[in-house]
Formats: C-alpha cells, sequence, structure tokens
C-alpha cells in the first residue's frame, strides 16, 4: 500500500503523521475491509478513496480548530468510526467517545480500538437521545462531531447537550448544504448554541465540495431537550 497521496493530502492540511500514525491508519484501512466483507460498513472500498473520503475528510476538522486545546470529544452515529478514530489517531491527546446505536458496529469499533492500542477511548452502544439526558455524559465534552446523515435541525438535538457551555458541535457536511443550514437555525439556539461558521472547501486533491457546520454552545441546552427517542428525527424542532 502506497500512502504517499494521503501523506500529501494531510500535508496540506498542516498534519504531519509519525511512523505509528502510518501504520495505525493502514490497519485501519485494513479492518474495514475484512469487516466490510460480513456487514455493511462503507461502500467506498479501494485504498486511495478510504483515504481521501474518510480519513482526510475526517481530520479536515483541522481547519477550523487546531484541536490543542480539546481534551474530550464525542462522536454521535460514528457508524465505522469516522470522524472519531481518524480524529483520535491523528491527535492521541483527545479522551474520545464513539456512540452508535447497531451493537455490529460497536463490536467492529472495539476490534480496531484493541488493534490499533488506542487509548483513552469508550466505545457507546445506543441512542444519543438517551445518553445524552445520564449526567456522566451531559454536557461534558468539549466537543462533539458528527458525520451522520441527518438533517441538522436534528443533528443539532442530538448532539448539542453532550457539549459543555463554551465547547462546540461540528457537523460535516456537503457544500451545498445552505438551505438546510439556514433552516436549522432557530432549532440551534433553542437548543442552547449558535452558528459561528461555516467552512466550505474542496477535499484536498479532489472536487469534492465540504463544509464544516461549526455551532458553538454560549447556555445550557433545557432539560427537556433531546427528546424521547425517535421524536427528533420524526418532528424536528
Amino acid at each position: 500500500m502506497d500512502n504517499s497521496k494521503f501523506i500529501k493530502e494531510l500535508d496540506t492540511l498542516g498534519i504531519h503523521l509519525s511512523d505509528i500514525q502510518q501504520e495505525q491508519f493502514d490497519r485501519y484501512y485494513e479492518l474495514l475491509i475484512e469487516w466490510n466483507r460480513v456487514m455493511n460498513l462503507t461502500g467506498i472500498t479501494a485504498y486511495e478513496e478510504v483515504n481521501l473520503k474518510h480519513f482526510t475528510d475526517s481530520i479536515t476538522i483541522v481547519r477550523i480548530n487546531n484541536m490543542k486545546n480539546v481534551s474530550t470529544l464525542i462522536d454521535i452515529g460514528t457508524g465505522a468510526g469516522f470522524p472519531g478514530i481518524p480524529i483520535k489517531i491523528a491527535f492521541p491527546h483527545i479522551k474520545v467517545v464513539l456512540l452508535d446505536s447497531l451493537n455490529k458496529r460497536i463490536k467492529f469499533l472495539n476490534e480496531v480500538v484493541e488493534k490499533l492500542n488506542l487509548d483513552n477511548v469508550e466505545t457507546l452502544h445506543g441512542r444519543a437521545e438517551d445518553y445524552a439526558k445520564k449526567a456522566e455524559y451531559r454536557e461534558q465534552f468539549d466537543m462533539c462531531v458528527s458525520r451522520a446523515v441527518a438533517n441538522l435541525s436534528t443533528l443539532g438535538e442530538y448532539c448539542i447537550p453532550f457539549v459543555k457551555k463554551g465547547g462546540c458541535f461540528v457537523s460535516y457536511k456537503s457544500a451545498d448544504s445552505d438551505e438546510e443550514i439556514y433552516q436549522s437555525e432557530k432549532a440551534i439556539s433553542i437548543l442552547g448554541g449558535k452558528i459561528s461558521k461555516i467552512d466550505k472547501f474542496m477535499l484536498p486533491g479532489s472536487d469534492m465540495g465540504r463544509a464544516l457546520v461549526v455551532i458553538e454552545k454560549d447556555k445550557n441546552t433545557p432539560q427537556k431537550y433531546p427528546r424521547k427517542a425517535g421524536v427528533p428525527s420524526k418532528e424536528p424542532l
């Protein structure tokens, strides 16, 4: 496997990986492909494509935050571990929590964490609406991230309750999400946040337009949010 293109992509973001980190990404790729044969983790399987569309895409978060002051991060609807695991590999000082509602994906993530020798990573099986009500997770994180495919109003209700006041929620979106972002502003405000930045860019060395929507938490989330499981998706705020 020739990772020179991947290294170049990360160079454009100012990220320089050690040999150990490069090995961790390659091992992650191998595990992803191995498990993908028996369960649906990703439709993208070519080495360079996984590096670009999963790994580099996850790490583009450095465009809006150098991550030096982030010590706790939760990834909601992490799926196969994106963006949480690439962020953890690139920034090993961060304590990362990965939450997903499918237990078989959690089993995959546990194997990745073990085989890559990642410290300070916790996996949670369940729904965001339930975990956000628990005192040990509610408003405990410097940053929440999500690449999950959901309307931003719904995603905000899943994610903002996990963020401590003064922290932020970063949603990974396609570049053509303007209307969705605009329509989410009221919901985000109700939940204690405000959109502070929308960073639009092309993925390095590609024609893929992406957007990072940065939502700063400036007030505590009212206790009634998130509403019970299933409601945020059926009835967005």
